[in-house]
């Protein structure tokens, strides 16, 4: 074996060969500028077109339901949709509910909605790691301009019941945001009941630096970045075909390979699962999870160890985001876990170019890894 066996795809998912192939004439001979009006500019800008058509289409919506806006990344996303909507709340509107166990991107940019003088109101979840129904109807009030939260999540895997929750926010009055990153593809996206929908390529096969913000139609949200107004007269920045192509190229395989991607996910989860017999315990729901995502924890286990001793299989203890934080995941934390206990915690993740021999032999090395620590401890 020549290189590690890769189980970090909630970190980011390698590139598809088939998304390579799409972007290279881009990277090459088609560096046109897609704001420019000439011809290379024009043949650029149709490209990006065609891209926003397919990252549209995979998350099932319509012409007319709304527009993707591309963006830098989905922290750029989230960011905009959050502090763009919040922007333009209707007076007596400056409350914002979420959940704890949201991605950074969003919590971070709460905090700093609350330094501006909004009101923001973190809602805990269960051991299971979904948030509480009927604490989120009594949350959202008349008083609430916008509910977030995220599908799948990035640490656990947990899907939360976005249609509900969207529903419910938009039932009050309030815009729906929701994070769909990690879902997108993998898990049904009720896109009826959202009102703005980040993404980002390099969780779908796609590159990294390039990410979307999709809004649906009659939604209105103030610039984050002000200059040329390139994208749709409130993102300004020059796009790149390369990235677009990339991005709408793994969209469209996403879309087609939906069903074929769910089917190998299957045999890698079942293999994957069993280790949890043999002293594991499952971080968060066993049911409303994506299954190529298995957080789980071993008590007494030093994690960071546990990873430096692996050096031929590619895991991590969550987020890659806050991996050189050195604090326990809030994630896990919200899930009532102790400090110990989120530290003993270990993220596998994978996805279309995994196989089960890689699997199988990836987790018999977890096993005997996390086997000597404990003898050695003993």
């Amino acid at each position: 074996m020549t290189k590690p066996i890769y189980l970090d795809y909630q970190a980011t998912t390698p590139l598809a060969p088939e998304v390579a192939d799409a972007m290279r004439p881009w990277l090459e001979e088609n560096f046109g500028n897609p704001h420019s009006t000439h011809r290379m500019g024009r043949e650029a800008a149709a490209a990006v077109d065609v891209a926003r058509g397919h990252v549209l289409a995979a998350i099932g919506g319509a012409a007319g339901s709304g527009k993707i806006y591309f963006t830098s990344g989905a922290t750029e996303a989230a960011n905009w949709a959050l502090k763009g909507a919040a922007a333009r709340f209707p007076s007596g509107r400056n409350r914002i509910v979420t959940i704890a166990t949201e991605h950074a991107c969003v919590l971070d940019s709460l905090a700093w909605l609350r330094e501006q003088g909004m009101e923001i109101e973190i809602l805990p979840v269960g051991a299971d790691g979904i948030v509480d129904l009927d604490l989120l109807e009594r949350q959202v009030t008349d008083r609430t301009g916008l509910v977030a939260a995220m599908l799948v999540n990035n640490e656990i895997g947990v899907i939360q019941p976005i249609a509900e929750i969207g529903r419910l926010a938009r039932s009050r009055g309030a815009l729906f945001f929701c994070d769909a990153v990690q879902g997108l593809g993998r898990v049904a996206l009720p896109l009826e009941e959202c009102d703005m929908v980040a993404m980002s390529a390099h969780k779908i096969y796609g590159p990294k630096g390039i990410g979307a913000l999709w809004l649906r139609s009659g939604v209105a949200i103030e610039p984050l970045l002000h200059g040329g107004g390139q994208e749709g007269g409130i993102r300004s920045g020059t796009l790149s075909p390369l990235l677009c192509v990339g991005f709408g190229a793994a969209a469209r395989l996403m879309a087609e390979r939906k069903e074929e991607d769910a089917a190998h996910i299957e045999p890698l989860w079942n293999a994957a699962e069993s280790l949890v017999t043999s002293g594991w315990v499952l971080n968060g729901s066993s049911e409303h999870r994506y299954r190529g995502n298995l957080n789980m924890r071993r008590s007494g286990l030093d994690v960071a160890r546990l990873i430096s001793d692996l050096r031929m299989v590619a895991l991590s203890a969550g987020s890659a985001c806050a991996s050189g934080s050195g604090r326990p995941s809030h994630v896990l934390s919200a899930l009532g876990l102790s400090e110990k206990d989120a530290r003993s915690s270990v993220r596998i993740g994978f996805g279309r170019y995994t196989t089960v021999e890689e699997m199988n032999l990836a987790l018999t090395m977890i096993e005997e890894a996390a086997e000597r620590q404990r003898r050695f401890a003993a």
